[in-house]
């Protein structure tokens, strides 16, 4: 799995959306893996490595069998600048730095972890044998093996070998990595891809060889014996392949000239022939359509993706359940999207690096010119403090502002506006919430804040106001919260401060607003809450 160069949205991944949006802006790269899509691991701007999610076998290498819904720190992983990433069914996980250097943790039944044990990797651990010598610049995991390609071509593999997906020439399993050599001796492997149980290979010469499991033609050799070694796919000769890509049980691969080929399992259509027969070779899909550009399949899915020259991203195999037996065009900018919102799992079929460009969207843009000098056309002034703003976006945004203007505004009319009915935290969170959508308020403010909604008739607003006021009440300002909702008519709010304070009578009775609450509103709670038997004791 080598990794993106495009600006993608990881939320668009369920499990992402635990995350806050500083967490989210803080992601370079990302990869969510697991059975059902429930892990996750991510790296910082800063280069440090996180992991969330259900922790099965061990997987997020934290130390510990505890799921965790907060990210947790690898501090193994940080300032190692992960280059390349890939995850099995287990699940294990087997990556590469920039150095070289080879790191795997998780489910270890087969020895997948290559430190020559069965024992589950509870952290990320460097694999040493024979790998240490090697710069790997490319990892690849199956269901329960694993691959790693060095820097000179060189490729290596370990773990589970039931079907000959090592490529050892038998079918023990292999606890440590070894190089896979017979057909592969003295060429020169530039990309690598594992099917559940199978393996592929892309040498420098555009040739595929294709080893381990073949049940379903998944190695493209025209018949479906299982191989032991690499073996050539004799039916590409004259094209030379740049990319492989795997799926649960079927192939895909991309010629130099943007020609697409498939192969393999064809249950769900993710062969994209137009039927569902299996191919135990290889065959020309997409010929109608434009240069293809990228491919993209996953060993836990039967889904496929392509992306086309002109940015067009078409899927089809299992796609939520439906089989869509030919390519189908979305309107996603990437392959990544299909597998975020279509695959079974929905997890990632690379390590996604994520670019935040300097694009603005009209929310952020707006955002960012909020008590901005440079570009305000109007000033508030208050508690001689000034807001800078522009009238077109108080105009759109809110009905008092668009009244105001049309009523006496002319071109010389004064620039500064003073106000003096609302204190300066209160007026800029309104000013600011017409920019933003938000509001950061303590709730103190925030009453003064439901105040200036009341009367600007910002009904939104008002409930924003109201849901900071509950979150925030507490012994010391139910009181004064108190007082604030019935002095704004915010009956909900109202409702709830006072229930608020019959639960916690004997605290709240004891603070000084409970004593500087005016004569009319004491007498009415007291009796209120008398009612409702508050007082009996």
């Amino acid at each position: 799995m080598t990794h993106s160069s495009i600006m993608v949205d990881v939320s668009k991944w369920p499990i992402f959306t635990l995350l806050s949006p500083q967490e989210i802006a803080s992601i370079r790269k990302a990869c969510v893996f697991g059975t059902s899509a429930n892990e996750a691991i991510y790296v910082t701007h800063n280069d440090e490595v996180f992991v969330f999610g259900l922790n099965c076998s061990n997987c997020l290498g934290t130390g510990d069998n505890q799921s965790t819904i907060l990210p947790k720190k690898l501090e193994a992983l940080c300032g190692k600048k992960i280059s390349s990433l890939s995850y099995g069914s287990g699940p294990h996980v087997v990556l590469c730095t920039e150095d070289g250097e080879v790191y795997a943790w998780g489910h270890n039944g087969y020895s997948q972890l290559g430190n020559g044990t069965t024992n589950q990797g509870i952290t990320p651990v460097q694999v040493c044998t024979n790998l240490l010598v090697k710069k790997v610049v490319e990892v690849a995991c199956g269901s329960h093996h694993s691959m790693a390609l060095s820097f000179d071509g060189d490729l290596y593999a370990w773990g589970y070998n039931n079907c000959g997906q090592v490529g050892s020439g038998s079918t023990a399993n292999q606890p440590t990595p070894r190089r896979v050599s017979n057909c592969l001796q003295g060429k020169v492997v530039v990309g690598i891809a594992c099917g559940q149980t199978s393996s592929m290979a892309v040498v420098n010469n555009g040739e595929v060889y294709g080893w381990g499991y073949n049940g379903n033609g998944q190695l493209g050799l025209g018949n479906n014996g299982n191989q032991l070694t690499p073996c050539r796919v004799a039916a590409l000769h004259g094209v030379c392949i740049l990319q492989i890509a795997c799926g649960y049980a079927h192939t895909l691969a991309l010629t130099d000239e943007g020609l697409l080929y498939a192969w393999g399992a064809n249950t769900y259509g993710q062969l994209g022939t137009g039927n569902k027969s299996n191919q135990l070779s290889p065959v020309q899909i997409m010929m109608e359509k434009e240069r293809v550009v990228e491919i993209a399949a996953c060993h836990s899915a039967h889904t496929s993706a392509a992306k086309t020259q002109s940015g067009q991203v078409y899927m089809w195999g299992q796609c939520r359940g439906q089989s869509v037996i030919l390519p189908h065009l979305t309107h996603f900018a990437c392959t990544d999207d299909v597998f975020a919102c279509f695959a079974t799992p929905a997890v990632m079929w690379r390590l996604l690096s994520v670019e935040h460009e300097d694009f603005l969207t009209v929310a952020e843009s707006l955002k960012k010119e909020f008590d901005s000098p440079e570009t305000s056309d109007l000033k508030f002034r208050v508690d001689g403090k000034y807001i800078h703003v522009h009238k077109a976006v108080l105009k759109i945004r809110c009905e008092h502002f668009r009244t105001m203007f049309q009523s006496y505004w002319n071109e010389d009319m004064k620039e500064v506006i003073e106000i003096d009915q609302f204190s300066y935290p209160v007026y800029r969170a309104f000013l600011e919430y017409l920019y933003t959508d938000s509001v950061d308020l303590p709730p103190e403010d925030a009453i003064g804040l439901l105040d200036l909604a009341t009367s600007y008739c910002e009904n939104r607003l008002k409930k924003l106001c109201q849901h900071i006021i509950k979150r925030g009440i507490t012994v010391e300002n139910a009181f004064s919260l108190l007082s604030a909702a019935v002095r704004y008519d915010a009956e909900d709010l109202e409702e709830f401060c006072f229930k608020f304070c019959v639960n916690h009578l004997t605290e709240v009775t004891q603070t000084i607003a409970f004593w500087q609450m005016d004569g009319p509103l004491l007498k009415e709670f007291i009796a209120k809450a008398s009612k409702c038997g508050a007082f009996k004791n």
